[in-house]
């Protein structure tokens, strides 16, 4: 486990996939975390446990996901992952999503986002780790923007959400701008 200021990042176990599942069926959560992405939610369970077998077994070498637990009283709240670590290029790819509602904006998301990159930088030789969002996602652009992460570039109107185009924001984080953080 690893422990921050409200959350800590333990291992994915199959009795998450409940939390998931309840999550990816909430167009609330659809909405922030996949600019309502259909291909998100909403989905089965029986849909959720087969990609939750897939997810038990990731190699962490190349990704991973945690899930995200209340600091105060163990509550599931989210889930944060890594994926594409490619060594050669020492870069891998994040995300993080808050899955429940009355706790968004109260910092857990950007904790959780934390010790990611943390743990991230600390394991493994990587020089860069990148993420992106939705612009309609202020939010997660602002919590993103707080740990240190750059805007490097926006795709276009990449991102249809309830009939109006979004930019998709790509951001990026070198491990020195991350070291002189700390």
């Amino acid at each position: 486990m690893i422990d921050g200021t409200l959350v800590r990042l333990r291992a994915l176990r199959p009795e998450d996939a409940q939390h998931h599942t309840r999550w990816r069926n909430d167009p609330h959560v659809v909405h922030w975390a996949a600019a309502g992405d259909p291909g998100f939610g909403p989905v089965t369970a029986e849909a959720v446990g087969l990609g939750f077998d897939t997810m038990l077994r990731l190699d962490p070498r190349e990704s991973a996901v945690f899930t995200i637990e209340n600091l105060t009283d163990g509550q599931v709240v989210g889930m944060a992952d890594y994926r594409d670590l490619d060594p050669y290029a020492a870069v891998a790819t994040l995300g993080v999503t808050i899955g429940e509602r009355e706790l968004w904006g109260k910092g857990h998301g950007t904790d959780a986002l934390r010790l990611l990159v943390d743990h991230l930088f600390g394991a493994y030789p990587l020089h860069r780790l990148e993420l992106d969002t939705w612009s309609g996602n202020e939010r997660a652009v602002r919590a993103f923007t707080r740990l240190g992460f750059h805007e490097e570039g926006r795709r276009r109107s990449a991102v249809l959400v309830q009939g109006r185009r979004h930019d998709r924001v790509l951001f990026g984080l070198l491990r020195e701008e991350w070291t002189r953080r700390a």
